[in-house]
């Protein structure tokens, strides 16, 4: 199958490490594009969840075919978030293509796009940290059990339900805090004199034009990889919103813990970029 070419995607929240993380998923996503660019908004391996025990092959695939666009000499700009925030302490790394940094900012056709992840906007990963650990820790068993309930759905022949979105939907605290997000990171954009405002963080994916009294800025939001299955894609000048649909990988269904051709090209490609690093030292 022929790989679709894409200017620019984002991916943010992947979550690897977790029970949510739809590792298989966007796998099948990264090997259906051939992207010019990629950047990762923050929230790809969740540190803070990180245990030895839970880390399948699907998990592992999914870097080694990010590494495998780095060696194929794709920029890959990793953007930290909150739950990886530990590698902030590395933040302006270079090695090859890949660039590790806190925000960014690009021309795409004589626009300015910033990106960055958006935990800067939230108050309690400033003040409260440790409720915001406890809170995704309860957050990812939601999703486990969630994931056991539409299994018996998918049994009875009944669709899927998200117990976080209704939860999300049924307090308005939660939507103010969406918008209150969204309406923040234009008016900074626009302060800057940004054209694209890219953000990840609250897995909620948006694109659309906001306007204030000072300026008009487009506001793009990645979404996630534990319940939406989004990424942002920018391409002949235009942004939009990629959501996964099975229907389009039926003919590529793969046990995860096997690897195909591919994988093990990607294997050999990380192993000589490693052995590269390793000889300039």
């Amino acid at each position: 199958m022929p790989k679709r070419e894409v200017e620019l995607v984002v991916i943010s929240d992947v979550h690897l490490g977790t029970y949510g993380c739809h590792a298989n998923e966007l796998l099948q996503y990264l090997k259906s594009i051939k992207p010019k660019t990629l950047i990762l908004n923050g929230d790809i391996i969740d540190i803070w969840q990180f245990s030895k025990s839970y880390w399948p092959e699907s998990h592992m695939k999914v870097i080694r075919r990010v590494m495998k666009f780095i060696t194929d000499g794709v920029p890959v700009y990793y953007l930290t978030g909150n739950h990886d925030e530990l590698l902030r302490k590395f933040s302006d790394l270079n090695i090859g293509s890949f660039r590790l940094t806190d925000k960014l900012v690009l021309d795409l056709d004589n626009t300015k796009a910033w990106f960055f992840h958006g935990d800067v906007f939230d108050v309690t990963m400033q003040h409260s940290k440790w409720l915001a650990k406890l809170g995704a820790v309860g957050y990812d068993s939601l999703i486990l059990i969630n994931s056991f309930v539409n299994w018996c759905l998918k049994l009875m022949n009944r669709g899927k339900m998200s117990f976080s979105r209704k939860i999300k939907a049924k307090f308005k605290d939660a939507v103010k805090f969406i918008n209150d997000f969204e309406n923040t990171a234009a008016e900074l954009a626009i302060d800057k004199g940004y054209g694209y405002v890219v953000c990840g963080h609250i897995h909620h994916p948006e694109l659309r034009s906001i306007h204030t009294s000072e300026g008009t800025v487009t506001y793009l939001n990645s979404g996630d990889w534990v319940e939406n299955l989004t990424a942002l894609e920018y391409h002949e000048g235009k942004w939009s919103i990629y959501k996964y649909q099975p229907l389009q990988f039926n003919n590529q269904a793969e046990d995860p813990d096997q690897l195909d051709a591919e994988d093990l090209d990607s294997k050999l490609d990380v192993k000589r970029m490693f052995e590269r690093f390793r000889s300039d030292l």
